[in-house]
């Protein structure tokens, strides 16, 4: 029987979050805790990546994550940012975070609506003048770099930000009593291997959202029960309400 959830993210700020119906729903508690959390380099970390942000005249986002930590760098490296630099992002929503740094001016930013970079190469075409900067966190694999290299695009990436366990207090691991844990990534997974040498998962029942998860869940010994996406169930929260409805009913 699940009646506590893990899930390893942090908690929704909307209070219709379809994790609340399925609380209500199921009557299961669910607690939201990070795995991991995100932190930036230093300027010195930086430097030794030789590469300038002013010789750039665009940047490319593909998360809040990176326009945190790019505007934090150039102002730890006392940069003024040019008012021409152009933004292209990966969503509307990650464009409109922009403002909590510079004015927002549409002819200086783009967006792309799926969330995949892929979806906005065809803008950045479009300006095949500008030089783009690609800020990227120190897990990452070079396919935006050949994709933008396939349309000839002039750019650079580089590292800003990293990913870290996001570690248990000694009461944390005392009390850590639930049914079901929910990942969402193999750093993730990692970090509960950290935190918790010789996990036990006995009747614990583990849900993976995407295949990198699920994959590094099975490496590291430990049984996976429900994995999403799937074709019927694109959401953890669609896969999560199934599964419990399979189980009790």
């Amino acid at each position: 029987m699940i009646k506590k959830i893990l899930v390893s993210q942090p908690k929704p700020s909307s209070e219709k979050s379809p994790y609340y119906d399925i609380a209500s729903k199921f009557g299961v508690e669910l607690v939201f805790r990070p795995f991991i959390k995100v932190e930036g380099i230093t300027t010195k970390e930086f430097r030794a990546q030789k590469v300038s942000i002013l010789d750039h005249t665009a940047v490319v986002f593909t998360s809040r994550h990176a326009i945190d930590h790019f505007f934090t760098l150039a102002k730890e490296m006392r940069l003024a940012i040019p008012e021409d630099m152009k933004y292209f992002c990966v969503t509307e929503t990650i464009s409109l975070y922009i403002q909590k740094y510079v004015q927002y001016r549409k002819r200086k930013v783009f967006f792309g609506t799926t969330g995949k970079i892929d979806d906005l190469i065809p803008t950045m075409v479009k300006h095949k003048q500008e030089k783009y900067l690609v800020p990227m966190s120190d897990v990452h694999s070079d396919s935006v770099a050949k994709m933008l290299d396939a349309k000839k695009l002039q750019h650079d990436e580089c590292v800003m930000y990293r990913t870290v366990s996001n570690d248990f207090t000694p009461e944390e691991v005392k009390s850590f009593d639930y049914d079901m844990l929910v990942f969402f990534s193999p750093s993730g997974i990692e970090s509960l291997t950290k935190n918790f040498p010789g996990f036990k998962q006995d009747k614990i029942a583990i849900a993976t959202f995407g295949p990198s998860t699920a994959q590094a869940a099975k490496d590291a010994g430990l049984r996976v029960d429900l994995e999403a996406p799937s074709e019927k169930y694109p959401s953890m929260t669609g896969a999560l309400q199934h599964y419990l409805l399979e189980k009790q009913g």
